[in-house]
Order: structure tokens, then C-alpha cells, then sequence
């Protein structure tokens, strides 16, 4: 966070450009592009640099402008908990209103300048991963049920699938099981940190698994969301987008994911609380890289068959 001046008349700290950056979530923004652009360097057919370039910033503005919109919308929960007090909005630097416009302006313009530069097919994506974070997730599901995570994970989850519509204008069983990759791998991500972090959502009201049924719970659907997790994985590697690179990538990376799921689903509440979570830091620190190695392996991949080191 950048170093704010105060405006004499309100006594409120005045936004710096870094507040605006902080408002568009520069971390969220990155496994979205990257993950998008993933998506669209393994699909058939390519398409030109400069086009790739704008679908892939246009991608990115719409990131930004879900980031904005969820700010603005979670404005009163974010000044209770500790982890998102400091944002823009809560700590006013920032003013509802105008995260709520900039969240709107750049809906309209990522959209409208992905289907200009791609194909609408990628744009309506793009239009819906905006609806479904900034509504669906957002003003709906995150206060209303425990299963907000689950199915809220649905907008994260169609970055590489908006890269992948951006070449062939379609959706296909590839970019349908990248999809179920991020899906699938966003519950036990999620669940591992509230585990540590259930007293911020249960002093902000918001119906975590945690807070609802409990640590010993959340510990079992993460187990089982685990589970889950690891033939998804692996059945991207059976599809035309994977290799070699992959294949090992994804056996190695799903054993100790499932090593470290199974050691936090076995722990009991005391042994918790007297290493400070450390099982469960640990499982969350090791999902947080997760995602980039399976999708950073579809891209070595990518690339070892365009130089011929296999088959096209």
C-alpha cells in the first residue's frame, strides 16, 4: 500500500494510484491471466500476438472489474476482518460509489473490446464470469450458505476457458476440464485458509463451513474435495492439450496434495490450536502454487510440442 496524504476537509486519507491497482485484486488478476492465457496457448488453431495480447488484457480488465464490484459490494464485512481491512474501500481511501463505476465502466469495456477483438463467444464468457463473481458469489451466495465457496468457484474457474474460446470460439472437453481443475482445486484452498481464519468470518457473519459446521467438518470436505480433485487433475493429462510434463506434474503434485489434505483431515482441534495450524498453513501454502504448476506444465507441454520434441 502506497504512502496516502489526508484531504484537510474530511480528514479521510486521499487514494493514491496504488489504491486503484489494489482495487482491481493485482493477486486474483494473476492466476486469472495467467490461467487465460494458458487456455488460449494451447488451443488449436492460435491466433496472431497482437490479438492474443488484447484478449488477454481485456480478460484481465474484466478481473479487475469483478475485484471492484466485490470491493465495493463487501465494503462492511472487509472493515471487521482483519486479513481485508486495509483495503481501499473499508479504510476509505477509496469511495463505494466510485469502486462501484469503475467496477461498471470496466465490465462494459472488457466485454465489449473481447468481442471486437476475439469473437462473441469468449465475450458472453467473460460477460457472465463478471455476473456470476459480482452477483451470484458476491451479493448472493457468500452471506446466504456454506457451499458459497463451491459454487462460487464456478468464476474463477472460466479464465482458461474464456483463453481457449478466444482461438476457437468454443467450448470443449479441454477447456471444460481446466474449468473443473480450478473448480474443483477452490474449496479446499478456500476451506484450508478459513480453517486458521475462522474468527474473522464468524465476526463478520459470513457463513464459512467453519463457522456453520465446525473445523472437524471442514477438515473432512476438504479431504473428500481432495479426493475429488485428483482424477480431474489427471484427466487433463489424458486430453490432447497434455504430455509428458503434465502427466508427471499432475501425479506429483495430486500425491502431496493429497499427503498434506489427509494430515489435516486426521488432526484433531487441540493439536491444532497448540502449533498454531501449521498442518493447515501448510496445505494452504502448497495450494496457493498448485494451480501455476499444473497450468505451467499444459505450457511446457504447449511448447515442447510446437518445437517437435513430440507429437503435434
Amino acid at each position: 500500500m502506497t504512502d496516502a496524504t489526508t484531504n484537510a476537509a474530511t480528514g479521510t486519507p486521499e487514494a493514491q494510484f496504488g489504491d486503484y491497482v489494489q482495487l482491481l485484486k493485482p493477486r486474483v488478476m494473476s492466476l486469472v491471466v495467467f490461467t487465460a492465457l494458458v487456455g488460449l496457448l494451447v488451443a488449436p488453431g492460435g491466433v496472431s500476438p497482437m490479438i492474443g495480447f488484447a484478449a488477454i488484457l481485456f480478460i484481465a480488465l474484466g478481473a479487475g472489474a469483478s475485484g471492484a464490484l466485490n470491493m465495493w459490494y463487501d465494503a462492511d464485512i472487509d472493515l471487521i476482518m482483519k486479513r481485508t481491512r486495509g483495503r481501499p474501500v473499508p479504510s476509505g481511501r477509496v469511495e463505494a460509489g466510485e469502486a462501484l463505476s469503475i467496477g461498471i465502466a470496466l465490465s462494459v469495456i472488457s466485454v465489449a473490446m473481447l468481442g471486437l477483438a476475439t469473437n462473441w463467444v469468449a465475450a458472453g464468457l467473460l460477460a457472465f464470469t463478471i455476473f456470476f463473481y459480482a452477483v451470484i458469489y458476491t451479493i448472493w451466495l457468500k452471506r446466504l450458505t456454506p457451499q458459497n465457496i463451491v459454487i462460487g468457484g464456478a468464476a474463477g474457474a472460466f479464465p482458461p476457458m474464456i483463453g481457449w474460446a478466444a482461438v476457437t470460439g468454443s467450448v470443449s472437453l479441454e477447456s471444460i476440464l481446466m474449468f473443473g481443475l480450478i473448480f474443483m482445486w477452490t474449496p479446499p484452498h478456500f476451506w484450508a485458509l478459513a480453517l486458521f481464519m475462522k474468527a474473522d468470518y464468524q465476526e463478520a457473519k459470513v457463513p464459512m463451513l467453519t463457522v456453520t459446521h465446525g473445523r472437524a467438518e471442514t477438515r473432512r470436505q476438504i479431504w473428500i474435495y481432495s479426493l475429488l480433485l485428483a482424477p480431474v487433475a489427471l484427466g487433463v493429462g489424458l486430453t490432447s492439450i497434455a504430455g509428458p510434463v503434465y502427466l508427471a506434474a499432475a501425479v506429483v503434485l495430486n500425491a502431496i496434495f493429497l499427503i498434506r489434505a489427509f494430515a489435516v483431515w486426521r488432526r484433531d482441534e487441540a493439536t491444532s490450536e497448540a502449533d498454531g495450524f501449521s498442518a493447515e498453513k501448510r496445505l494452504f501454502r502448497f495450494s496457493l502454487s498448485y494451480l501455476f504448476l499444473h497450468f505451467g506444465a499444459l505450457l511446457a507441454d504447449s511448447a515442447l510440442r510446437l518445437t517437435g520434441v513430440w507429437g503435434a
